[in-house]
């Protein structure tokens, strides 16, 4: 309920952009045939209903008034496309001034991450969980929404690329760990892929430069540069990010991605697996190549999920430590 509340302001934005679009962009008998095409009634949705809702919505009231000011520019932005040119009188100094505002936004938010990088940085040097390490400085600023969700996995990301070597399976919570990098040279075949895009990367920029256009050549270049960060840093993640297991539960790491954390008393059972999983809702996979080689079953599904594959190293060793455990807390 929490979730869908705060996702009303984003719903709302919608719901009048796509409304006042028609009636600007059709003359019928509402709009007085294109004669009562009214700047301010846009305004007043836009500018005075959405950043309210913001405030009504989300309690964290930082946080609220960055998405309205987010969903200001945004809807000053809509408005200019679907606001016709003869109705607009004050809007015309809202486009000019939503790019101040975003210079402004766009300066708090890279002083804000390099803040919280120094403090991953900080806590990685002093040999704290890299996960919470990562999560709690990102948490204490946009909290636990989707777009601190985001931000986690992007400075996950860049963490790995850059602070790697600072990192080591044994820093993670968890009394035993277990790798998963060299199923079916997983990290090789990783390794191939960052190779692969570094070949490629000049030569489809100067084809592209040439064939379509620089500009087209840049958005490309950029994207792929992009990709091949998220490929090092999940290159040199895999091999220091292990799963885990505790008393309590179950830890599953896989690369740069978000943890899935299993109770123990979830866990109806755990076997070996010996055939190809296809996608589907039912399960989650963990595996980067080859077939999964166990699989665990849940009790308790985790949403929709009722079915857990893993792609583990040694997966022997695996099942008779989770099922060690778990005989140890029922007796």
């Amino acid at each position: 309920m929490k979730a869908v509340k705060q996702k009303l302001p984003l719903f709302f934005l919608i719901c009048i952009s796509l409304f006042w679009s028609v009636y600007y962009q059709t003359n019928n008998k509402f709009n007085d045939f294109g004669a009562a095409n009214y700047e301010w009634l846009f305004m007043l949705d836009a500018l005075l209903v959405l950043p309210l809702l913001c405030l009504l919505c989300i309690k964290n009231k930082k946080q609220a008034a960055i998405k309205a000011l987010v969903m200001i520019c945004l809807a000053v932005m809509i408005g200019s496309y679907i606001i016709p040119e003869s109705s607009k009188f004050i809007w015309h100094y809202l486009e000019s001034g939503r790019y101040l505002i975003l210079a402004l936004f766009l300066l708090f938010e890279i002083t804000a991450i390099v803040t919280v990088f120094l403090a991953i940085k900080v806590a990685l040097n002093q040999g704290e969980d890299p996960d919470e390490a990562v999560s709690q400085p990102i948490q204490k600023w946009l909290g636990e929404g989707l777009v601190g969700k985001v931000l986690e996995f992007e400075a996950r990301v860049w963490a790995y690329a850059l602070f790697a070597k600072n990192i080591s399976a044994a820093q993670f919570k968890g009394e035993q760990h277990f790798s998963y990098h060299n199923k079916d040279g997983a990290q090789s075949n990783s390794l191939s892929f960052v190779i692969l895009i570094l070949i490629e990367l000049p030569l489809v920029h100067v084809l592209v430069h040439f064939i379509w256009s620089p500009m087209a050549a840049l958005v490309l270049t950029l994207l792929t540069l992009f990709t091949l960060l998220l490929f090092i840093a999940d290159y040199k993640a895999m091999s220091r990010r292990p799963i885990s297991i505790n008393h309590e539960k179950l830890i599953v790491r896989n690369g740069v991605f978000a943890p899935l954390e299993i109770t123990l008393h979830q866990i109806d059972q755990i076997e070996t697996n010996q055939v190809y999983i296809p996608r589907n809702k039912y399960c989650k996979r963990y595996n980067y190549s080859g077939i999964p080689n166990i699989v665990i079953t849940l009790n308790q599904p985790i949403g929709s999920v009722k079915d857990v594959y893993l792609g583990v190293d040694n997966p022997t060793a695996f099942i008779e430590a989770v099922n060690q455990i778990k005989q140890v807390d029922a007796d």
